[in-house]
């Protein structure tokens, strides 16, 4: 499918509209293609994005190894895997309907169980250090990565490289795995309009990242810390919309 352009010029004023200290990038597999202008080095709180990457790409690790069979109750794997859960209760299920705290600290119980480390530790060496995201890390309860880092793991996502996420389980993860139920989901990736998948907490003003193999494009969106828009600027969810239409060529951007 061919994509337009990328209009950096736009993005950059619509954001700048609605939130001044936002931070936000966009590209394709190959390259880093317009963000916000600055310092790419900067710590940056991408918490709200904790179970994309990190908590999703061990479990595909996992997947990958032979380890977890998503289809398989979890009570297979022991009680530590189970704790809490139903005895039906499977990763598929917890990844495709699972929504909020709950559903994530299960598949985080269940990725710690499984690999005999915290989650901190075993994302960092399965996952972000292959991938070269050296300064990313976990601190003060919450998790940090510079821009810099932060761009690798989307543009991993659309390459064609199978190491340290496979190819394999990207493919899976973005792809209705709902059936006919709503809201539709892949595996803690949800579908947005025009073949675009997006990762994103609950609330308007967190982080978000969407990922596009149909238009081999990817973008990021973090807010400010606190944003102060200008009168005329839309609220945060119609900023998260209109940033999204704009990288992935949807409608025009004034």
């Amino acid at each position: 499918m061919m994509t337009r352009r990328l209009q950096a010029g736009p993005i950059e004023a619509l954001v700048r509209r609605a939130d001044p200290e936002a931070v936000w990038a966009a590209g394709s597999a190959d390259s880093v293609h317009a963000g916000s202008p600055g310092d790419g080095d900067t710590p940056l709180d991408v918490g709200g994005l904790t179970a994309v990457l990190a908590l999703w790409p061990v479990l595909g690790s996992l997947v990958a190894a032979g380890d977890l069979a998503l289809h398989t109750p979890l009570t297979a794997y022991g009680e530590g895997a189970a704790a809490g859960l139903p005895g039906a209760a499977t990763a598929h299920h917890l990844l495709t309907h699972g929504e909020g705290p709950p559903a994530l600290a299960a598949l985080t119980r269940l990725a710690e169980h499984l690999t005999g480390t915290p989650l901190a530790e075993c994302a960092t060496t399965r996952i972000w250090r292959p991938l070269g995201m050296d300064r990313t890390r976990f601190a003060d309860g919450t998790l940090y990565a510079p821009l810099a880092d932060l761009v690798r793991f989307p543009r991993h996502l659309l390459s064609t490289a199978d190491h340290p996420i496979s190819r394999a389980w990207t493919a899976e993860s973005l792809r209705i795995r709902t059936g006919e139920l709503t809201p539709s989901r892949g595996l803690l990736w949800h579908p947005a309009p025009a073949g675009v998948w997006a990762h994103h907490p609950p609330a308007a003003t967190g982080p978000a990242l969407w990922v596009s193999p149909r238009h081999d494009r990817w973008a990021a969106l973090l807010p400010g810390a606190a944003p102060a828009p200008a009168p005329a600027a839309p609220p945060a969810t119609a900023l998260r919309t209109a940033f999204r239409e704009a990288v992935f060529c949807e409608t025009p951007v004034a």
